[in-house]
């Protein structure tokens, strides 16, 4: 089976593709190489016979996306390929319109007519969205998101999200493709690139610099260690039911203000400073984020019975597995560092 994943030099994205490598399937990807994919999150996996390479491209491109599903017979699409970063959504709106619309419309059309040419297991084929917890918005004190949760998306990320979700659900409704979307909470683990919270704060505190929480830091977020996602993702695709729409979390909700602590004193446990001082005083206060979500989290109990998911890593365990990565790679820290945080 050959699945073309795109965005997969991105964080989840080449996790995912390792995974499926492990598995013994043949992976083409598809990466416009922006500020958050890099070649070097490939590393590793050249001289792997089951990696087709490679295409630095758009998914926006009609002819190269084609191009690929019949150069590789390509069985199934994975699309990681996204703007994700929530603040620089607030900044420029336009490019995750873009990538998160359009570029998500161009991979359903081209698939659905590559599809419809298909003479050999064209039952099997299938489209998988990977998408967010963002777009249900905002929960309150109580409750999870689950696969039943109206979208009501509330920053420009969540809602071109959103609305490539719609455009994948609407290419399974009208026109047959087999397509499944994924939601899940937030991602951390390797290769995570800097801009997001915990990469962030390890890289802030680890250089003496300010950790900047917003606002109080009391917003809550489920955590769910990269590979625990990937591992639901390959369900999903594997055992998964065309228009089905499936959830992963992490089962660790923390404030944001818990997560910047955890960091911080795993780090004076590993990487002590020199002037004895605790991480934990580099941490500042600043204005809280623009239409900041109260809290998120994921009622995965559908994938768990469906699909047979089992998390393998808790938080505490998780974070500090992560923060000895950062601590292993420097390499890649130093490449990636070098494109604008």
């Amino acid at each position: 089976m050959t699945i073309l994943v795109t965005g997969a030099a991105g964080f989840i994205g080449c996790n995912f593709v390792r995974l499926a490598l492990e598995n013994n399937y043949r992976v083409v990807v598809l990466d416009k190489l922006t500020y958050a994919g890099h070649r070097e999150n490939l590393i590793g996996i050249e001289d792997n016979p089951h990696y087709l390479g490679l295409v630095e491209g758009d998914i926006e491109n009609p002819t190269l996306v084609s191009n690929l599903l019949e150069k590789y017979s390509v069985n199934a699409i994975v699309n990681f390929a996204a703007e994700s970063h929530v603040d620089r959504s607030i900044e420029d709106p336009g490019v995750f319109v873009r990538t998160n619309v359009f570029g998500t419309f161009n991979l359903l059309h081209c698939a659905e007519l590559y599809w419809r040419k298909l003479t050999q297991q064209k039952n099997k084929f299938r489209f998988v969205q990977i998408s967010t917890d963002e777009v249900f918005g905002s929960l309150g004190d109580e409750g999870k998101f689950s696969e039943q949760t109206p979208y009501k998306p509330n920053s420009p990320y969540s809602a071109s999200k959103a609305s490539g979700d719609h455009f994948v659900r609407a290419w399974y409704e009208t026109y047959g493709l087999p397509t499944i979307t994924t939601n899940c909470s937030n991602n951390y683990g390797p290769f995570q690139f800097p801009e997001k919270l915990i990469p962030h704060m390890i890289h802030c505190a680890l250089s003496d610099m300010p950790l900047p929480v917003y606002g109080n830091g009391k917003n809550v977020r489920d955590w769910i260690h990269v590979s625990d996602h990937c591992r639901g993702i390959m369900l999903a695709l594997e055992n998964g039911v065309p228009g089905e729409t499936y959830c992963f979390g992490g089962n660790a909700e923390k404030t944001n203000l818990e997560v910047v602590h955890t960091i911080c004193n795993t780090l004076n446990q590993l990487v002590p400073r020199a002037d004895g001082r605790s991480y934990l005083d580099q941490i500042t206060f600043v204005e809280d984020r623009k239409g900041h979500d109260w809290r998120y989290a994921i009622d995965d109990t559908k994938v768990e019975k469906s699909l047979g998911y089992k998390r393998k890593w808790n938080f505490e365990d998780g974070i500090t597995s992560t923060i000895q990565w950062y601590l292993e790679n420097k390499t890649w820290k130093d490449a990636v560092l070098k494109s604008k945080i």
